[in-house]
């Protein structure tokens, strides 16, 4: 017994694997009623896009049907979702964005 009145014992090395959560990416789907307009100030608030970043997201959403906005962990990720689809339904819009795990 020690000092402090604990038994010192042989500490082993025990590798704690520490994972990463899991990231997910947030996708934008093209329609045909959601103006670009819309779809830009959806990317700056709610992404925090430059107005070019945006734009640039926008006419690859609009020319290829869905973009990526970013890749966030999961509570973010449905965070951001929920927001999007929250913020479109507001302005009568029938914008779509999804999640994909990466």
């Amino acid at each position: 017994m020690s000092k402090t009145g604990f038994d010192i014992k042989k500490k082993e090395k025990v590798q704690d694997e520490v994972k990463e959560p899991p990231r997910f990416k947030v996708l934008l789907h093209n329609d045909d009623y959601t103006t670009m307009d819309f779809v830009v100030k959806i990317l700056e608030d709610v992404f925090h896009k430059t107005p070019a970043e945006a734009t640039a997201i926008m006419l690859h959403v609009h020319h290829r049907g869905v973009g990526e906005c970013g890749v966030y962990p999961a509570e973010i990720a449905e965070t951001k979702v929920d927001t999007v689809h929250a913020r479109a339904r507001a302005a009568g819009f029938p914008l779509l964005a999804t999640m994909e795990k990466v």
